[in-house]
């Protein structure tokens, strides 16, 4: 289309069946798009349907989509009754959960910035600390909903912090049992992970108009 290579760099990476509402990418090449909205709809007319491009525009000269970005937001969304239209788009689970305690556990998160206990292990990142800005759990009908914002996440990070915090739910944990979870810096401490199907990336922050 371009009549030149183009080389894609992502805004980031996910677990193999996570999904993501909002993706950067970006590209260089030699001349402005005489029409990015065209190349938009050209693009889109032969991408796979649950592919598409919602916009191309023109960013500075070093702008780096993934090392530019100022914070992630996931949502991961629990299904509390089988809906077939939620099918792989949520975690089906059905069970009673303290929900109270799920938000008291919460707030530890704030607390500290190594995440070694919630990260996958043998991973080649130089650091596993990260900044949470927010972190919550919301009940939306028959949805329960956590939205957890940060600088950077590491690999498998929302659904291990997802499974502990289920675990508290269904008291096999107890809240006060968070930081010690955390501290340990054990991945075998935390809890289980939940399943990808459920994990949406939501939103990515940049310093320009997107």
């Amino acid at each position: 289309m371009l009549n030149e290579e183009v080389n894609m760099t992502g805004c980031g990476r996910t677990d193999t069946g996570v999904h993501a509402r909002e993706f950067y990418a970006h590209f260089d090449r030699k001349q402005p798009l005489e029409s990015p909205r065209e190349l938009a709809f050209r693009l889109n007319a032969f991408l796979p349907g649950d592919i598409v491009v919602y916009n191309i525009f023109e960013v500075p000269p070093d702008f780096h989509a993934r090392f530019d970005a100022l914070s992630r937001t996931y949502k991961y969304y629990i299904s509390k009754q089988k809906d077939p239209f939620k099918a792989g788009q949520s975690y089906y689970y059905h069970a009673p959960l303290d929900v109270n305690k799920m938000k008291k556990a919460c707030n530890f998160l704030f607390d500290y910035s190594d995440f070694t206990s919630f990260s996958k292990l043998h991973t080649q990142t130089k650091t596993n600390n990260c900044n949470i800005f927010e972190a919550y759990w919301e009940e939306i009908d028959n949805m329960l909903v956590f939205t957890i914002k940060a600088d950077r996440f590491l690999r498998n990070m929302v659904r291990a912090i997802v499974g502990t915090l289920l675990e508290i739910g269904k008291e096999k944990l107890e809240v006060v049992d968070m930081p010690h979870i955390i501290e340990a810096k054990d991945r075998s401490k935390a809890g289980f992970s939940v399943p990808a199907e459920g994990l949406f990336l939501e939103h990515i922050d940049y310093d320009f108009p997107g």
